[in-house]
């Protein structure tokens, strides 16, 4: 088996500083194709930049056809997204870079803590720290919320 590890530098997303990171992706095999403008990491991918940590199956980057800045990049197949104490997962993650947007479809969760929501999809705008969680008639939108500070049942436990 082939471990691949090659580093490529994302554009930041519009109004957000990337400090200059470069992702670093981990994977059994690459596949580089010139002509489609894409690189795609197939086998346990590990994809790293600054605090965010994506984990799986596939990895698709694209390229604009001008300046070869990364456009956009596809997560496919058992996606886990780590940053701090939040984890998403999902069957697949779109991350446009131009629209600062990730969405994850394919069973999505996330999770902080012990808090959680769910949906058909989720929508993250990582320059404006919003999402946004839909559902459908046969995905409703799930939240589980603890509430804190003063006032918690396990607040006045000894």
């Amino acid at each position: 088996m082939l471990l691949v590890s090659v580093t490529v530098s994302f554009a930041a997303a519009p109004g957000k500083d990337s400090g200059g990171q470069p992702i670093v992706i981990k994977s059994n095999e690459l596949q580089a194709d010139s002509k489609a403008r894409t690189a795609t990491f197939v086998g346990q991918v590990v994809a790293k930049q600054d605090d965010i940590t994506i984990h799986t199956d596939r990895l698709v980057v694209h390229y604009a056809e001008k300046g070869g800045d990364v456009e956009k990049v596809e997560a496919l197949g058992n996606v886990r997204i780590v940053q701090s104490n939040r984890i998403g997962t999902a069957q697949h993650a779109d991350y446009n870079t131009k629209d600062g947007k990730i969405v994850l479809t394919g069973s999505p969760k996330v999770v902080q803590g012990k808090d959680m929501v769910s949906g058909s999809e989720i929508t993250y705008f990582v320059n404006e720290e919003k999402s946004v969680v839909t559902g459908t008639s046969k995905t409703r939108v799930e939240a589980v919320i603890y509430p804190k500070g003063k006032g918690r049942n396990d607040a006045a436990k000894p």
